[in-house]
């Protein structure tokens, strides 16, 4: 694996590279970073080159001034700036949560930089019939994160979500490159409630850019997220661009509780892609 970082407007970007073949960027979700994905990159690095990053003011990259409001479409733009570095080629991209938002924008504005996005349960509630309500909800869990701090904030998120989230791993079963990455992510979280977590739950995807794209376009939710309401967004969006929701195993962090089978889901959804990309060029 290598680490480097790319300068971008406003921030230097920290990414890391591993494997070889076909690229597949990983975007993280809402406080993650670039080590979020190792699980399933050792399971996916003998097939293709995972690259992966930490998003602009978190972690390894590096804010050229204060902190401040997350936009998709920055995130979107870090992306495409990344990709743009890393290959002349369109690219696999999996997003999850926030990730996933940052996905379909990127799908939706660069089109010719992705070969296919899987976008995991990404969090826009403002597509849903009772966004009203949901908006509430966040702000209800932005206003107790002022007044009452992270822990509380999170707790109110996790009960407004359905507790869709299986427990973090106790530090005991930690080698020291997850330690260090559990800590930076401890770090982030308080920066995601302020900076973050309100811009991208409202975030409504360009359904005019992407309905022509959607064999572009794998709209992901967790078997175990059913009757949650992580699994409404991406399904109200696959219903609307007349597209199936695919299952992956686990809730939505299953890309973490579940890797190996998360994983084995994802190459075979990547494989199946290049193969018929290759019959169309025969």
């Amino acid at each position: 694996m290598r680490s480097e970082t790319l300068r971008v407007p406003g921030a230097t970007l920290y990414y890391e590279v591993r494997g070889s073949g076909p690229l597949v960027l990983f975007l993280p979700g809402g406080g993650g970073d670039a080590a979020s994905v190792d699980p399933i990159a050792e399971v996916l690095e003998d097939r293709f080159t995972v690259a992966s990053l930490d998003p602009r003011g978190y972690s390894r990259s590096v804010l050229d001034g204060p902190q401040q409001t997350q936009r998709v479409e920055v995130q979107s733009d870090d992306a495409f700036r990344l990709l743009s570095h890393l290959t002349d080629q369109p690219a696999f991209v999996v997003g999850g949560s926030a990730g996933a938002v940052v996905g379909l924008d990127l799908l939706a504005r660069h089109p010719d930089r992705v070969a296919l996005l899987v976008a995991h349960e990404p969090p826009c509630f403002g597509v849903l019939p009772d966004a009203a309500e949901q908006r509430a909800m966040i702000e209800e869990v932005y206003t107790l994160f002022r007044t009452d701090g992270p822990a509380a904030a999170g707790a109110r998120f996790l009960a407004g979500i359905g507790n869709a989230m299986k427990p973090s791993p106790m530090p005991a079963e930690l080698s020291p490159r997850a330690a260090e990455m559990w800590a930076r992510l401890a770090a982030n979280g308080p920066l995601m409630l302020e900076h973050e977590l309100r811009e991208f739950t409202s975030y409504v995807p360009d359904f005019t850019a992407l309905a022509p794209l959607t064999d572009r376009l794998v709209m992901a939710a967790g078997r175990e997220t059913r009757g949650c309401l992580p699994y409404r967004p991406p399904a109200e969006i696959a219903r609307k661009l007349g597209i199936e929701l695919t299952e992956f195993p686990g809730a939505h962090n299953g890309m973490r509780t579940e890797a190996p089978e998360f994983a084995g889901r994802l190459a075979d959804i990547l494989t199946a892609h290049l193969r018929v990309e290759g019959a169309g060029r025969c």
